[in-house]
């Protein structure tokens, strides 16, 4: 009986072992596999993309206004997609369930990347606001807008997929048009940029905003005593604080915001050259360009610290917040210049 006990408390032992051993490699594999998946995506060259798109239709010597703008926008929209680890936010697995602040930076990107699309639509293919709005883009704007973490079918993939298709078919008109097929046109005004420039305040303004309401900073106006402080927390009047624990989320979410406007603004650079240089704003908008590269500087602390401004440690939500505030401040300027007669 003994000899008996001891053999089945032997692999009793040696199945806990192997289980053990197996769950120690799945863990290994998946925080190889998050940390992979979680990378921020690197930043392309807009032109070098725009060609690579012509070259595959054939049509590298016929490049319009506007071609370079619309392939961007699709670039954005194929680099959410295919990234490593591809679409993350609305995964219901291991790792790509965990990772939070890839999906968030996901989710700032989508946001420019809407906004630039409904510009595409409302404004820049348009020629004035009795003009019948461009067929394709009538197509690809809603796709973008379809809920960001859907995983059932349809699945966002395959809707965001499609609202990439219909921008390609709006460049492919943009060159080759004649017969049933009609040309598809692209404004470059200054009033056109004017009201995406609006649209692109308001989102660097509230990004802004949140980043700098974390747990560390006051959100009241200056000069006001504790009672006052007091008064305006019963009233509901200050900015609603961000918790150490999500102000990550908000700052990731900056990031993929930065990073997308960051190339639309170059591609707009390329086809709004005419009416920036007429309009002496190139330099402005070089500017708006140099702080969202600022924005995108190399992370080297594992996580997002939410310290005071003058603190021992560097607070990256209000880093963050200071860029952005910059070509916030920047876009301003442009709104300004390009409003002017």
């Amino acid at each position: 009986m003994a000899a008996n006990d001891t053999l089945n408390d032997i692999k009793s032992k040696g199945i806990l072992w192997s289980l053990g051993a197996f769950t120690a490699v799945v863990v290994v594999i998946l925080i190889f596999l998050g940390a992979w998946w979680g990378r921020e995506p690197g930043q392309f060259n807009v032109m070098d993309e725009a060609v690579k798109r012509a070259e595959e239709t054939h049509s590298t010597e016929n490049m319009p206004v506007g071609y370079v703008y619309t392939n961007t926008l699709a670039h954005i929209a194929e680099t959410l997609l295919h990234k490593s680890g591809g679409y993350i936010t609305n995964d219901v697995a291991p790792p790509g369930v965990f990772l939070d602040n890839i999906s968030n930076w996901e989710y700032g990107a989508l946001v420019m990347l809407r906004d630039a699309t409904s510009a595409l639509r409302n404004h820049f293919a348009r020629d004035q606001s009795q003009s019948a709005e461009d067929p394709d883009l009538a197509v690809a704007e809603p796709y973008f807008y379809y809920e960001n973490d859907s995983w059932a079918l349809p699945s966002t993939e395959a809707e965001y997929q499609k609202g990439i298709e219909a921008l390609h078919k709006y460049m492919e008109r943009l060159q080759k048009y004649g017969g049933p097929v009609k040309q598809a046109q692209f404004y470059s005004r200054a009033d056109n940029l004017w009201q995406y420039t609006e649209v692109v305040i308001k989102r660097l303004g509230g990004l802004s905003t949140r980043l700098t309401a974390n747990s560390a900073s006051g959100n009241y106006g200056p000069g006001l005593t504790e009672l006052e402080r007091e008064a305006a927390d019963e009233k509901g009047t200050t900015v609603a604080k961000v918790t150490w624990l999500e102000i990550d989320d908000v700052f990731y979410e900056a990031r993929g915001a930065s990073w997308a406007l960051l190339h639309i603004l170059r591609a707009i650079k390329h086809d709004f050259e005419d009416i920036l240089l007429d309009k002496r704003a190139m330099r402005t908008v070089d500017i708006m360009i140099k702080a969202l590269e600022n924005a995108l500087t190399p992370i080297l602390s594992p996580m997002i610290l939410n310290g005071s401004g003058y603190g021992l440690f560097a607070n990256y939500s209000l880093s963050m917040a200071n860029y952005i505030a910059r070509c916030n401040a920047a876009a301003l300027d442009l709104r300004d210049i390009m409003n002017r007669g």
